[in-house]
């Protein structure tokens, strides 16, 4: 059979061998569950448990003569009708169902592994309507980003997100604040004989980034009002702390 329609009807719903089943009753038009096994290469058994999974699909219908049932196919047009049909009826219904996620207690944690990963959590901090508060070593980032400004910052500046920051007091970390003024940020340096930080902390929105970039580039945005308010209080007196050098 032509892979590439089991491919499509997979996508739609059906499993592998429903697909060989629905497929056949289309080439054979209305016959019995032995015909129909016969070119789905499937026992009849098999085949006709799975027709009567596709009739309360909507995919195959059946007629009674004789006491012997005949399958028919439906129309694949009238497939796609129904299939369109339920794709709509999602789409009303995506904002009821993005308020249930929002509206959930338990924090959403996505994950991601890879450079392309730790680029598509950055993307995510360019969509905060809030000030971005960060933790950073201005170093690690650009190891393994080396066109972390061209590529990041410059966007972030475009869509205006301001950005404080903490970071080690070192050649990169004077090398960022120096540019500040021209960023759209603001960095305060602390020593980093004493605070020591490799991974890199965004709070944005109800969001928490967290990203490791020495031993294994991994990372996870924790959506949650609040944990990023706690966040911020403690990012807040880091701050403080910060200013006070």
């Amino acid at each position: 059979m032509d892979k590439s329609l089991i491919a499509i009807l997979s996508n739609i719903g059906l499993k592998q061998k429903e697909a060989f089943v629905y497929i056949a009753c289309l080439e054979l038009g209305s016959q019995n569950a032995a015909e129909i096994a016969k070119v789905a290469h499937l026992n009849r058994v098999t085949t006709y448990d799975i027709l009567e999974k596709l009739i309360a699909k909507g995919f195959v219908n059946f007629l009674t003569k004789k006491n012997i049932k005949y399958f028919s196919a439906l129309d694949p047009e009238l497939v796609h009708a129904e299939t369109q049909r339920h794709t709509d009826q999602l789409k009303m219904a995506l904002p009821k169902l993005k308020h249930l996620k929002t509206g959930t207690k338990h924090p959403q944690v996505q994950y991601y592994e890879g450079i392309e990963g730790i680029k598509a959590i950055y993307a995510d901090t360019l969509t905060s309507k809030t000030e971005i508060l960060n933790y950073a070593n201005s170093r690690e980032i650009r190891t393994f980003w080396p066109t972390y400004d061209e590529e990041y910052v410059a966007k972030r500046v475009k869509k205006k997100i301001r950005l404080r920051g903490i970071a080690p007091d070192d050649e990169y970390g004077k090398r960022v604040h120096a540019a500040d003024k021209t960023t759209f940020r603001e960095i305060r340096l602390v020593s980093p004989q004493k605070f020591d930080f490799t991974n890199e902390i965004n709070i944005y929105d109800n969001k928490v980034a967290i990203v490791s970039l020495r031993d294994e580039l991994i990372g996870m945005i924790i959506e949650s009002d609040e944990i990023a308010r706690t966040q911020r209080t403690i990012f807040q007196m880091a701050w403080e702390f910060a200013g006070k050098r």
